[in-house]
């Protein structure tokens, strides 16, 4: 299998929660490759290239779990950069409580964003491929946690969102399959990342504190990686489902 990402040179990507650490690995891959990439932010950013490399970066502040937002950047995109050709669900969100004295507020928000939200943008992303006949690429960024749970301390409606993930992945599959459109669809699932939301992250609980430490971890280059891998197969290639985990105990 011949491994390439030259049929994407100049096409256009839009990455969603890529202000730091998974988005924005994923973000600088990919411009590193000549892709032209429209990264949603929760902060201002301005456009630029960056030396050496043929694409571009193109920011815009939005807030995925927000419709209005979703829509504005997808409609932004069009009539700026052109029809987007790879769309990368990667913004997410986790809350440290349990499901015993977690807010309802905190549950809700966690489902906005990490499955209506990645809907939406998906659904938006279909129609312009479609429209304009491109062979896309849509890639959820998953967890190993939407296909076990295990014993990760507070971590309440989290896996169930990324169990969501899981089975949207294989509907919308489906859906393809049955209109026949040459649009991929790849889970890409990480174990323990490191981040400014996990292991760095300065509001750890003292059990999540525990849980992480001495415990071996990813990086968020790692995961962008992979998602390059996913989209250099041949379009006859489907990378339905790739999980990372870190080597080690």
């Amino acid at each position: 299998m011949v491994l390439s990402m030259d049929r994407w040179k100049g096409k256009v990507a839009i990455v969603s929660g890529a202000s730091a650490g998974i988005g924005e690995a994923i973000a600088d891959a990919l411009v590193e490759e000549g892709v032209i990439v429209n990264l949603s932010t929760l902060i201002h950013l301005t456009s630029h290239s960056i030396s050496g490399k043929r694409g571009k970066l193109h920011p815009i502040k939005a807030e995925f779990s927000q419709e209005e937002d979703i829509l504005k950047v997808f409609e932004w995109t069009s009539k700026n950069l052109g029809p987007v050709h790879i769309l990368i669900n990667n913004a997410g969100l986790a809350t440290q409580s349990t499901l015993t004295d977690g807010k309802t507020e905190d549950w809700k928000s966690v489902f906005d964003l990490n499955v209506i939200g990645l809907s939406i943008a998906t659904r938006e992303a279909v129609k312009i491929m479609k429209e304009n006949k491109i062979h896309g690429h849509i890639i959820h960024i998953n967890s190993t946690l939407g296909h076990q749970v295990i014993n990760v301390p507070r971590m309440n409606v989290y896996p169930a969102s990324k169990f969501a993930v899981t089975a949207l992945t294989e509907t919308l599959r489906q859906e393809l399959n049955h209109l026949g459109l040459k649009i991929k669809i790849s889970s890409v699932s990480p174990g323990l990342v490191a981040t400014r939301r996990t292991t760095f992250a300065k509001d750890l609980t003292h059990e999540r504190k525990a849980f992480y430490e001495n415990r071996p971890a990813l990086n968020s280059e790692d995961i962008a990686d992979g998602v390059i891998y996913a989209l250099s197969t041949p379009e006859h290639v489907q990378v339905h489902e790739l999980t990372l985990i870190p080597w080690g105990p």
